[in-house]
């Protein structure tokens, strides 16, 4: 690639998760050129992992900078509507962590923002880009599934043993909601993108395991516009780490679970003759190369570049907030929630 075709980026938030942002510009050919942060601590050490010459604790400094044509914003939740308007006045295209907001009228105004600034909003709902979703997108939009009926999801875990949750996750003021709004968030968006728009949720929520403010058992029932039902089931009160989604239709079915070794799509369907109760014909995928994260960067640089529509935009990720909102609202009322009447501009939890 060609230094006048190099993508530069630079990346607001120097915690955990952006070094799978900074891998994900890596593999895709891209160059990080700044990074900002406020802990000088955890900024020097970025600094020196990526060998990152310019370093801001004030992220404006970074905007300034004329050759950096996108950002990844890797703050806490509360500073990514800041940060995202920021961005998209210098002309950045923003790659946005998960969830947008938590405020669904920052959300639009972030969604917006980048309209007006002719920039990409993305948000970091990385699930899309897992392989086998990506390939059990393909077949749904192929039929061979038949009228789709059923759609679970799930992501639990326990924090690997854990006794404690940090504070940023366990205080309803730093995280604004527990498991149903750091697992559910990418569920319900998953939701979205296998199914269509919900019409209807009813959520409950408990605590059940740690001291904490907000929850960490959690489910959520799922009415589509289709017709199709849903569940989406999340928890840190699991043992061991689970990611799987499971789609029924008149036709066919689609199972993935990470649960028991190395993931495998299975598509179980009915053409030979002599199939069983329990023995339908089935296929299994496996998929190699990059992880989510990864990918999910990839199909980001791929939008700048004119290659792919934008994966999932920022109103892809407003929608999956209010569907976690609505969520808490049921599960706060003991109430279903219709979707065509619950504010779309709902504030905060």
């Amino acid at each position: 690639m060609s230094g006048a075709d190099l993508i530069r980026v630079g990346i607001i938030g120097a915690g955990g998760i952006s070094a799978s942002h900074y891998r994900g510009y890596v593999a895709g050919g891209a160059q990080v050129v700044a990074v900002a942060d406020v802990n000088p601590a955890a900024l020097e050490a970025r600094q020196a992992e990526w060998g990152v010459k310019q370093a801001f604790t004030d992220y404006q400094r970074l905007l300034e900078i004329p050759e950096i044509q996108a950002v990844s914003i890797c703050t806490p939740n509360a500073l990514h509507y800041p940060a995202t308007l920021a961005a998209a006045k210098a002309g950045k295209h923003v790659l946005c962590e998960k969830p947008i907001s938590l405020s669904l009228a920052e959300a639009h105004q972030m969604v917006e923002a980048c309209r007006k600034a002719g920039v990409i909003l993305q948000i970091n709902h990385h699930l899309r880009s897992n392989g086998a979703a990506y390939k059990a997108k393909q077949i749904l939009e192929s039929g061979e599934l038949g009228r789709v009926t059923f759609i679970r999801l799930r992501q639990a875990h326990d924090w690997a043993g854990a006794a404690t949750v940090r504070d940023s996750f366990g205080q309803r003021a730093l995280a604004g909601g527990g498991t149903l709004l750091d697992n559910g968030c990418h569920l319900f968006d998953l939701a979205r993108y296998f199914g269509g728009a919900v019409e209807e949720i009813f959520a409950r929520t408990a605590t059940l395991k740690f001291d904490i403010e907000v929850e960490d058992t959690a489910h959520a029932s799922l009415k589509f516009e289709s017709g199709a039902l849903g569940q989406v089931e999340t928890a840190w009160t699991a043992t061991g780490w689970e990611e799987g989604f499971w789609i029924y239709g008149t036709k066919g079915a689609l199972e993935y679970t990470n649960r028991y070794g190395r993931p495998v799509l299975r598509h179980s369907y009915r053409t030979s003759p002599g199939t069983t109760w329990a023995e339908p014909d089935h296929a299994d995928y496996t998929f190699a190369g990059e992880p989510n994260h990864t990918r999910h960067v990839g199909n980001f640089l791929a939008a700048i570049r004119g290659e792919r529509t934008v994966i999932c935009t920022g109103q892809d990720g407003l929608e999956a907030v209010r569907l976690v909102l609505a969520a808490y609202h049921s599960a706060r009322t003991g109430e279903p929630v219709r979707l065509e009447d619950f504010p779309t501009h709902q504030e905060v939890i």
